[in-house]
């Protein structure tokens, strides 16, 4: 089969369309012809060799795909040859074909293209996990999404309104509207403005219940002081590094602060596929209704890939950039 390689460790220059061994399904897997598959951070430093794929999985890139299958194992029930899915993977999604977990799979919502069910899994299971899984983000309760236009952010933004809670982003000056217009109530320009200050006037100083965090080591003191009582702090990544200086733990302890971190790929097949069963049976209902929607900043050709790849470490994206596998 077709699939992007990795020719060495590198830039988007070392991308290139080769041919691999299509994969043979095990008995609990699909094996399904991808049409779709989105970029992510992930795929980026995993190019680069700083980001190895877990045991067992696949060394080609893409964390998901959406696609028909093509072939089912012989312990899979739940779907059938032709039935379109999408879904997370552990690694492989930049390919003709991939095999993806019978649990992992979700049924393609019939008023979503491929494309759009491409640009669901890795951002909706990642920001459902940090919104209700680790932070317990409730109803009326106000949460803080850092990078509130990354592909994270644009789903975070959606579930936490959809949960009926209060939403405020930080984000760029270009993408301020965008996040408003997918329902924050407040977004701050953190380039230009404070966003402690910000988020202090606005919750006239009771501060926010919740934040989730990509940035870590900079926002991390502003972050604990943006926190109301038992508030919550979830570290999704570190962008902006990891070493924080002179800061005073005893915030931690007299505010009752809960300070979680998390990845997903690296979790276990039971943990992932349960939080697939509980983002399905909350998100899907509301993808189909339309509440819910993915944000697709970009299309391009998977023969564009090394494009594709430039255009993401520009961070000039709102939402998702999704490759059309051909």
């Amino acid at each position: 089969m077709k699939a992007i390689l990795v020719r060495q460790p590198g830039g988007p220059e070392q991308l290139q369309l080769g041919e691999y061994e299509k994969p043979v399904p095990k008995p609990n897997e699909l094996l399904v012809k991808v049409h779709a598959t989105a970029l992510n951070r992930a795929d980026t430093l995993q190019r680069e060799g700083k980001y190895p794929p877990p045991k067992g999985a696949s060394p080609l890139l893409g964390l998901e795909i959406a696609g028909v299958v093509e072939e089912s194992g012989e312990n899979c029930s739940r779907f059938r040859t032709g039935d379109k899915v999408f879904g997370l993977l552990p690694g492989g999604g930049y390919a003709e074909f991939a095999v993806i977990d019978e649990a992992m799979a979700m049924p393609l919502p019939e008023n979503l293209s491929m494309e759009q069910a491409a640009a669901i899994p890795e951002v909706f299971l990642t920001a459902y996990q940090a919104l209700f899984w680790i932070g317990d983000l409730q109803a009326g309760e106000r949460v803080l999404v850092h990078a509130g236009a990354s592909g994270v952010g644009t789903a975070a933004i959606q579930l936490a309104k959809a949960k009926q809670a209060e939403v405020l982003v930080t984000a760029s000056e270009k993408k301020i509207q965008a996040c408003l217009d997918l329902g924050a109530s407040k977004a701050i320009n953190y380039k230009e403005q404070a966003f402690l200050n910000e988020v202090m006037q606005y919750t006239k100083s009771e501060g926010v219940d919740l934040i989730v965090d990509f940035i870590a080591g900079p926002y991390f003191s502003n972050n604990i002081d943006c926190l109301g009582l038992d508030g919550r702090l979830v570290l999704l990544a570190s962008l902006g590094g990891g070493k924080v200086e002179n800061f005073d733990l005893r915030k931690v302890l007299s505010k009752r602060l809960q300070i979680s971190g998390s990845t997903l790929r690296s979790r276990t097949r039971d943990y992932q596929v349960q939080l697939t069963r509980d983002l399905s049976a909350f998100a899907l209902p509301l993808f189909q209704s339309g509440q819910l929607k993915p944000v697709i900043d970009s299309v391009f050709s998977w023969q564009d890939v090394a494009e594709a790849h430039r255009y993401m470490e520009q961070n000039g994206n709102i939402g998702k950039i999704v490759l059309q596998v051909s």
